[in-house]
């Protein structure tokens, strides 16, 4: 199993179909587990996906429409009825508290599991740790709404033939990347002179927006950017009215902001065609792109050299 994967658990917008849920994306990341905008039925999904709730470390809403937050309820109850043993962090709009309180407590169950709210009021960092930073930008949507983004700090590859030219082998190694220089026969070595740059790698999550100022900045750079475009071109003019985008303008801001590989989701059900989003998005993006389906799993990209 990759230790860095996107899996898909929902497609779906504002109504899901008979062959696409509910929004919900789960972003495996090392030993975090982000579950972002968990749709009605997102605890079923994660069951039919082979997901356990215990594999949830963080929950993340970009804002409170039914089809980003009405699958709260059962992953919350899940937590405690699994007896997941790990804190559970939720991240959401601190404008839709309220909100959240009423989807946490939705019905009566014994709270076992331990939820820590974390609300989000303005851009900037939300958490950091071993995984990175995690932080937030604000969209332009008839709610407030925020994007994530998850970066991972650069780092150093360690090169082997340099490694052994310089004698450094062993537990030797270690407390090179550790220290940064160490004593081998007499001499030092560098770190800098057995290792080369490793940029860290970058996600980023954009649902329920026009184009704004923070979808330019989430997006800049990303390795993975999982995307709406629940409408196709022709009908910018409506999805500019409800707030959303078109392919074909998630895929501008990906050839614009230098994104690795684009993931396309959250489709109206007025399409009947899949293909359509990824052929739209072609014409302006000549990068991989992905038009998400359920249960989908994508891996995230290698690292790119920068």
């Amino acid at each position: 199993m990759p230790a860095r994967e996107l899996v898909v658990l929902g497609t779906a917008s504002q109504a899901p179909t008979r062959h696409r849920s509910h929004n919900g994306y789960l972003l495996r990341w090392d030993r975090e587990g982000l579950l972002f905008d968990p749709g009605e039925g997102t605890q079923r999904q994660l069951l039919f996906a082979g997901v356990a709730s215990s594999a949830v470390t963080r929950i993340c809403l970009t804002h409170f429409h039914g089809d980003h937050c009405l699958g709260v309820p059962g992953v919350v109850q899940r937590l405690s009825l699994d007896k997941v043993a790990h804190p559970v962090v939720a991240h959401y709009p601190a404008s839709g508290a309220h909100w959240f309180a009423r989807l946490r407590y939705a019905t009566a169950f014994h709270e076992v599991a331990e939820l820590r709210e974390e609300p989000v009021a303005d851009d900037g960092p939300v958490a950091t740790g071993a995984f990175g930073t995690l932080s937030v930008r604000r969209l332009d949507h008839p709610v407030e709404s925020f994007g994530y983004r998850l970066d991972e700090p650069d780092g150093r590859r360690m090169l082997p033939e340099r490694l052994a030219a310089a004698g450094v082998t062993g537990p030797a190694v270690s407390r090179l990347a550790r220290d940064g220089s160490i004593e081998v026969g007499g001499r030092t070595v560098r770190l800098d002179d057995v290792s080369a740059p490793r940029p860290g790698q970058s996600f980023a999550f954009v649902m329920d927006t026009r184009l704004c100022a923070g979808v330019e900045e989430l997006a800049a750079g990303v390795d993975m950017l999982v995307i709406e475009s629940t409408f196709l071109h022709p009908d910018a003019d409506l999805a500019h009215s409800f707030g959303h985008l078109t392919a074909r303008e998630a895929a501008e801001v990906a050839a614009r902001a230098g994104v690795g590989t684009l993931v396309l989701t959250h489709f109206s059900q007025r399409y009947r065609d899949p293909l359509a989003f990824a052929a739209e998005a072609a014409e302006v993006f000549d990068g991989p792109v992905v038009v998400a389906a359920d249960l989908m799993r994508i891996p995230v990209p290698p690292r790119r050299r920068r």
